[in-house]
């Protein structure tokens, strides 16, 4: 177990909202030197803490205008049924985000596509081939009210691990 105290949480934070800050900016937002800033950030990089850095793009400037949730259910809810379906999902491009569901679906899934033709495509040449698909429902996205990457911590720290 490790204890991520104020100052690991701070730091969190700062990479949170913004991850190319330079490690001399970061460990001043946290009073840190920027040696121990650094050093903590590689403990908590090698604790599974820090996943990865990656770039947030802005889908409607690259023309991906249309966000759609689609609840997916299999025929059976066997563990190889389950599996076939998370491979296949895992190679189209399109699905940004897979979640396996207890209630009426058995999925969730948000695809992002530039058209309605776009989306069509997907659902007929792709998930509605997918092994043991049964039922497809989809729901379009109107509008984004909110979206965030950054995960709520809590400020004075907690403890990760077994």
């Amino acid at each position: 177990m490790k204890k991520l105290d104020r100052t690991d949480i701070g730091i969190l934070n700062s990479l949170q909202e913004n991850a190319r800050i330079t490690n001399a900016d970061l460990a001043r937002s946290v009073n840190l030197s920027p040696t121990p800033c650094f050093n903590r950030v590689k403990a908590m990089e090698e604790l599974g803490v820090i996943k990865r850095q990656v770039t947030l793009l802005e889908p409607d400037v690259l023309g991906l205008h249309v966000n759609v949730f689609i609840h997916v259910s299999l025929e059976k809810q066997v563990e190889g049924a389950l599996q076939r379906f998370e491979d296949a999902i895992a190679d189209r491009p399109e699905v940004m985000e897979c979640y396996l569901m207890s209630g009426d679906a058995d999925y969730l899934i948000r695809v992002l596509v530039p058209n309605i033709q776009s989306l069509e495509r997907f659902i007929l040449d792709h998930l509605t081939k997918f092994p043991d698909v049964a039922n497809i429902r989809s729901s379009f996205a109107l509008k984004q009210v909110r979206y965030k990457t950054a995960l709520p911590l809590p400020p004075n720290g907690l403890v990760i691990g077994d």
